[in-house]
């Protein structure tokens, strides 16, 4: 069964996936604009994108264990 934890932790992920999708979604078309001014740039943002999703989840996981769910 659902508890009120455990359905705002599965909301909360549901809108960080879906946030990074739509992010994804629009990544090429970033890469390309950033790769006109500088290919290294665009691989970065893309690095740090990709990075940056991990880091989301990552950070929610330490904050959940530090309050003990």
């Amino acid at each position: 069964m659902m508890t009120p934890d455990n359905r705002n932790a599965a909301i909360a992920a549901l809108v960080i996936v879906l946030a990074f999708g739509f992010g994804a979604f629009y990544l090429p078309t970033i890469m390309l604009a950033i790769g006109s001014y500088s290919p290294v740039i665009a691989g970065i943002f893309a690095v740090l994108f990709v990075a940056a999703f991990f880091l989301v989840f990552w950070l929610r996981g330490r904050q959940q264990r530090r309050r003990g769910r």
